[in-house]
């Protein structure tokens, strides 16, 4: 099976076996994926990253249990040993034994075949297109805010960044009943929040103080947290969404002085996402630049890293989808 493969900073294309998976795995073929920002950030040689990325991903159960073959689903990217007391606490993204499709000891979606558990998979509603369900991973880490922190109806928030997750958190509190404004650099993409009612506003040099009693910061900057600190109110909350592979410096003063709680947040739930997804509450279809198929992964890569693009997908080599 043709398998994308990284290393050395360099994207390839290998003829890999197929996976033949264990008790309770699902083998999926791909339709569609994704490539993330934490994909780039492999290819640029993040933890020594060599083999199959990727893990945004709609596929078909081609072998497993019979009520799920033919089914188009998403998954879950964390492979936990369901044993631990983490896992018995149904946190298993933080299993200390975990894999971690595409990124961590497990091979990843970029393939033409690939398996996860079959208790991570989610069965895909009709209803979504091939190319918006590629969003339910990433959209579901967007909906964790949720699970982490009470942000009542109403509730003022800043959002900082206008990237994909930046754009997707913005949505996901907007149809939650939030009152959201996202900060960003880019005016055509934050339009795409725009359209879902969000206020935006394209970021000078100065940004609101102490304005909001949440703010989300998913600039990807190592500058975002500080501007954070400086938007938040007193007792108010930070949400931590950017994952920086490098260290930054942190004035822990307003933290302190200010009382402000400091949240880190990443991956989340499936449900509420597919649920968004299905009542049409998250425009996802602006967010895709363009896609290419799975052999030509490497103009895939150059394109996702051209400044100003959103969401670039890889289509399996027999199956294209509109965007």
């Amino acid at each position: 099976m043709l398998a994308v493969h990284l290393e050395s900073k360099k994207v390839g294309l290998r003829n890999a076996p197929r996976p033949s998976p264990k008790q309770g795995f699902a083998l999926i073929r791909l339709l569609q994926a994704g490539i993330c920002n934490t994909d780039i950030e492999l290819l640029r040689g993040y933890n020594g990253f060599r083999g199959t990325p990727g893990h945004e991903f709609v596929g078909e159960v081609i072998g497993g249990s019979r009520p799920l073959i033919g089914r188009r689903v998403v998954g879950e990217i964390n492979i936990n040993c369901s044993r631990c007391s983490w896992c018995r606490r149904g946190l298993g993204r933080h299993c200390p034994h975990r894999a971690v499709l595409g990124i961590v000891r497990h091979p990843g979606a970029f393939a033409e075949f690939f398996s996860l558990p079959e208790q991570n998979l989610h069965v895909v509603p009709e209803g979504i297109p091939i190319p918006h369900a590629v969003f339910v991973e990433p959209l579901a880490a967007a909906c964790e805010i949720l699970e982490q922190v009470p942000i009542r109806e109403g509730s003022q928030v800043a959002v900082l960044g206008d990237g994909k997750l930046g754009l997707l958190v913005a949505q996901v509190l907007q149809a939650r009943g939030a009152r959201v404004h996202l900060f960003g650099r880019h005016r055509h993409k934050l339009r795409i929040a725009e359209k879902q009612g969000v206020a935006v506003d394209v970021r000078g040099t100065r940004l609101p103080s102490a304005a909001y009693d949440y703010v989300v910061e998913a600039t990807g900057s190592r500058d975002g947290v500080s501007h954070a600190l400086g938007m938040v109110r007193p007792r108010g909350t930070v949400v931590l969404k950017s994952t920086l592979h490098e260290a930054i410096r942190l004035d822990a003063a307003p933290v302190v002085v200010n009382e402000v709680t400091l949240i880190g947040s990443r991956c989340g739930p499936f449900a509420p996402a597919l649920e968004l997804l299905a009542a049409g509450r998250i425009n996802v279809a602006d967010m895709i630049s363009d896609s290419f198929s799975l052999a030509q992964a490497p103009a895939a890569f150059r394109r996702a890293q051209q400044k100003g693009v959103l969401k670039v997908l890889l289509c399996d080599n027999n199956h294209s989808f509109p965007g």
